[in-house]
């Protein structure tokens, strides 16, 4: 008979195994790269054999899943750990500094993310009853939850198709429905489902949001911008800050840094016109500003982030 004292105990145990397993089936997959795009639509993996530095990126709706070493995140003034016992839930487009801090040759950091389609949860929401009892989340659109045997479980057998590529088109909607059902019911995905439900207060803040990361180079009315989401202005301003923990023009200085970086480390724009192509009208200004955010100027910072990709 199993009793209130072993029953965690055995779900410990189960954990672990679950754990071990998966850690097993990302390293077989990912192999020596850094990441791989798996054949499964939204399913990446990622393994790094040391610490990493602060990158800055975008992370759009999503579950970050370690099966092995740690990780920070930073939304704007807010840190974030994740590793094998928490994973990361992230309901919109965030821009954020993300880096490994737990990593080794011998015990590399493994994790699985999964893209979560909107349409799938707003899906799974019309078929289910969640309902809660709990007041309106004030928390961010970014959170950490308890990674269970359950959720570890679902991710395993989702791994597992990558044997069979035949069985992808069927049963990866299914194992990807089960895992928005399971973070749906829990605490942590309230926000989520408030994201998803039409109507919703949170819901049409995320109207606005996506609204500036597909027109982050346009100048921004923050008016027109309540009139979109069908709020007032300083209640659009309220939920905005609620979910991203910045204003609507932190949230658009954010991404267009974070865009101007990427362009000069990976197209070789020089500051200036790195500038210009993500909204800034006066350079100087940008460099200002980029110089406050990432702690040295543009030449310098994207100098630096070479020589560490080249060591």
């Amino acid at each position: 008979m199993i009793t209130a004292v072993n029953k965690p105990f055995l779900a410990g145990n189960r954990a672990n195994d679950l754990r071990t397993g998966l850690a097993l089936k990302v390293a077989s997959f990912v192999g020596a790269a850094e990441s791989r795009i798996t054949d499964i639509a939204g399913l990446t993996l990622h393994r790094y054999t040391a610490p990493t530095t602060p990158a800055s990126v975008t992370y759009e709706p999503s579950v970050a899943l370690v099966v092995q070493g740690r990780k920070r995140v930073e939304l704007a003034g807010r840190t974030f750990f994740y590793d094998a016992s928490r994973f990361l839930l992230t309901s919109i487009d965030l821009p954020v500094l993300s880096h490994v801090v737990e990593a080794s040759h011998d015990k590399p950091y493994l994790c699985v993310r999964l893209k979560l389609e909107m349409a799938m949860v707003r899906e799974t929401l019309s078929r289910e009853e969640f309902e809660s009892t709990l007041p309106p989340s004030e928390a961010p659109a970014m959170t950490t939850a308890e990674t269970t045997p359950e959720f570890l479980d679902a991710f395993c057998r989702l791994m597992d198709l990558l044997n069979t590529p035949r069985d992808i088109p069927f049963l990866s909607p299914l194992i990807q429905r089960e895992i928005i059902y399971r973070i749906l019911r829990s605490a942590e995905g309230q926000r989520l489902r408030a994201i998803a439900t039409v109507g919703d207060q949170s819901h049409r803040t995320a109207k606005a949001i996506a609204w500036i990361r597909e027109n982050y180079a346009k100048p921004l009315r923050v008016e027109g911008l309540a009139q979109l989401a069908g709020m007032s202005t300083s209640t659009l301003h309220h939920h905005f800050r609620t979910l991203t923990s910045m204003s609507p023009l932190q949230y658009q200085k954010q991404l267009r840094l974070h865009a101007a970086r990427q362009r000069m480390l990976m197209d070789g724009l020089d500051a200036a016109s790195a500038a210009f192509s993500v909204g800034y009208e006066s350079a100087s200004q940008f460099n200002r500003e980029y110089s406050r955010f990432f702690g040295q100027p543009p030449i310098r910072d994207v100098r630096g982030l070479r020589l560490q990709s080249s060591a």
